[in-house]
């Protein structure tokens, strides 16, 4: 049996998007847990609609940091 080149590009693309979900979950589940169990006394989200830039900011840091750690990890 040939795989022709279509049928290669589908299955690349079919894991590609398989890992691309298992990435997104993974981050999903660490930053719900870093929120749950690390930062119980700071609610973020409030913060962030009171108009605190420092929290936005730290926020969106460790979503990078995550983000890169799964990166890392997956390839």
């Amino acid at each position: 049996m040939e795989i022709t080149t279509v049928q290669q590009s589908m299955l690349y693309l079919a894991v590609n998007l398989v890992y691309s979900v298992m990435a997104l979950l993974v981050g999903v589940i660490a930053v719900r847990a870093i929120d749950r169990w690390l930062y119980t006394r700071v609610d973020f989200e409030e913060e962030i609609k009171a108009g605190n830039v420092a929290a936005a900011i730290y926020k969106s840091a460790l979503l990078l940091f995550v983000a890169v750690v799964i990166a890392t990890v997956m390839s």
